[in-house]
C-alpha cells in the first residue's frame, strides 16, 4: 500500500474518532448556539437539565421527550444547572395528559447535592402524552411552575444523531473500501464517470 493510502486512511480514522467521541456529542453548546432540548428554564437563564432512563429494557440508552415503554421502570433525573436552587424548596409532579391526572408527585425539599432522582417503579401507566411539573417554592413570594412535555410508548426511535452517526459510519466503511480494494475503487470510479456525462 502506498504512503499516501496510509496517510489518507489514518485521516478518515482520525475523523471517524472524532466523530463518535462523546464529548463532541454531549448536551448543549456554546453560549448562544445550545441546543439542548432536555431542560427546564426555571426563571430567566436559569436552568434544570433532564434525563429520563428504563434502565430495565434499555439499559444505555438516555431519553427527553420521547420514553418507549409505557408500564416500565422510568427514572427521571434533574440536575440543577445553577447554584441558586440548592438553597430553595422545588416540588415535582409528573402528570398524565389531557386529563391531568397525577402519576407521580414529589414533596416540595431542599436538594443540596443538585441533582434529583425520580424513580416511577411501574414507569407510567399508559402510552401517550404526559407533562413534568418543576415548582419552585419559595420562602416568601409566589410559586413558579414550569412544565416539560414527554410521550411514553411507541418503542425506542433511533435519534437523528444516531442516524447521522450510523451514516458517517457507513461512509467512512465504503471509503476505506475504495481506498484498499482495487475492484471496487474501479467500479465506484466507472459509476462516478457515468454520472459526470
Amino acid at each position: 500500500m502506498k504512503t499516501s493510502q496510509l496517510l489518507k486512511i489514518k485521516l478518515v480514522l482520525g475523523a471517524l474518532a472524532m466523530l463518535f467521541s462523546a464529548s463532541l456529542w454531549a448536551h448543549g453548546g456554546a453560549k448562544g448556539t445550545d441546543t439542548d432540548q432536555c431542560k427546564f428554564e426555571l426563571e430567566k437563564d436559569h436552568w434544570i437539565h433532564y434525563t429520563a432512563y428504563q434502565p430495565n429494557a434499555f439499559p444505555a440508552e438516555e431519553f427527553c421527550a420521547d420514553i418507549p415503554r409505557e408500564k416500565e421502570m422510568l427514572i427521571l433525573v434533574f440536575d440543577y444547572q445553577d447554584q441558586k436552587y440548592k438553597d430553595n424548596t422545588v416540588e415535582f409532579e409528573v402528570t398524565k395528559e389531557p386529563e391531568g391526572t397525577r402519576v407521580f408527585f414529589m414533596e416540595g425539599a431542599k436538594h443540596k447535592k443538585g441533582t434529583v432522582e425520580l424513580k416511577l417503579p411501574n414507569g407510567v401507566p399508559d402510552a401517550g402524552q404526559y407533562l413534568i411539573h418543576i415548582t419552585l417554592v419559595p420562602d416568601q413570594g409566589e410559586r413558579k411552575d414550569v412544565h416539560m412535555a414527554f410521550k411514553a410508548g411507541g418503542g425506542p426511535a433511533m435519534s437523528g444523531t444516531s442516524k447521522f452517526i450510523y451514516l458517517v459510519g457507513v461512509a467512512g466503511v465504503l471509503f476505506m473500501l475504495y481506498l484498499s480494494v482495487a475492484p471496487f475503487r474501479q467500479q465506484v470510479d466507472k459509476l462516478l464517470g457515468k454520472v459526470k456525462q
